[in-house]
């Protein structure tokens, strides 16, 4: 017995190792409805994809824009969902947790744009579903999935995300962070990757029919090599694809090899990305690239 003990805290430790060393990869929920429904060219980090109202609102959604057909959707994971209030230095921020408030492998928050509430994140029948799969994709793998109310979109509003981000990096320590932003809230994602408390702490963004800030370069997110990943509509009247196009080469032009990711959902407009967006494949890709 006193040879076993050694050996079987041995084998412990090696198996404990392993796993540790693996990279987490979010377990399927409904990956056949939620595919991109056709890849009409891909090369390298920059992919279009097929995107018709007729099919992907009108065919999806049982009333257009406003209630997914029931397939796209459980709403069972309201189960785990809370409507929190977090009382900061930078002021209370009111938000809604989905899944693990402590002890998450990863975290995922979700900042609305202009005109939007935290409400907008979780709204399981909205933009196809879309919200209520990232929600059941954190909430069945061990993860915390966040979407928060702010002040505004300049510094006041990155301040409060920054201390969301902060109490809740304290309760699960190990969590991987992504943020992703919608239209406006890219400004946030921007300030969130410049600030030296979250610059150094967030492991991925997505920018989702957002808008481009070229500060990001002398970020410490940027420094980290941090993935990014853009989701634009062609036809977007209010971030042009051409100018998010441009300022997603330009940063490969500065290294080929960044974590940048661009899907160009062609004929879609400016609230298509979040609506058609795979979370799934894209975190799995953040989350193998994560710094």
């Amino acid at each position: 017995m006193a040879l076993r003990l050694p050996l079987l805290t041995l084998i412990f430790l090696l198996f404990s190792g392993l796993a540790y060393g693996q990279t987490l990869s979010l377990k399927p929920f409904k990956d056949d409805l939620f595919a991109y429904p056709a890849i009409l060219s891909s090369e390298g980090a920059y992919t279009v994809v097929d995107y018709r109202e007729l099919r992907d609102i009108n065919a999806r959604d049982k009333v257009p824009e406003r209630r997914a057909q029931a397939q796209y959707v459980d709403t069972g994971v309201r189960k785990v969902q809370q409507d929190l209030l977090l009382k900061t230095d930078a002021g209370n921020i009111r938000h809604i947790a989905v899944g693990r408030t402590q002890g998450a492998a990863i975290i995922v928050l979700y900042l609305h744009g202009r005109g939007g509430s935290r409400k907008q994140g979780v709204d399981d029948f909205t933009f196809g579903g879309n919200f209520n799969r990232i929600k059941n994709l954190m909430a069945g793998n061990g993860g915390l999935y966040l979407s928060p109310d702010f002040s505004d979109f300049g510094d006041t509003g990155a301040a409060q995300i920054a201390a969301l981000i902060g109490h809740y990096a304290e309760r699960s320590p190990g969590a991987k962070i992504f943020i992703a932003c919608g239209s406006m809230g890219g400004a946030l994602c921007w300030k969130l990757a410049a600030r030296k408390n979250t610059g150094g702490r967030i492991d991925g963004l997505l920018l989702l029919g957002s808008l481009w800030d070229e500060s990001f370069f002398s970020s410490l997110a940027f420094k980290r090599r941090v993935p990014v990943f853009f989701g634009q509509g062609s036809k977007d009247p209010v971030f042009p694809v051409e100018k998010q196009e441009v300022f997603f080469r330009s940063i490969l032009a500065k290294s080929k090899t960044y974590p940048a990711r661009f899907v160009r959902f062609e004929t879609g407009t400016h609230g298509t990305p979040i609506r058609m967006t795979d979370w799934r494949g894209t975190l799995n890709w953040m989350l193998s690239k994560a710094p």
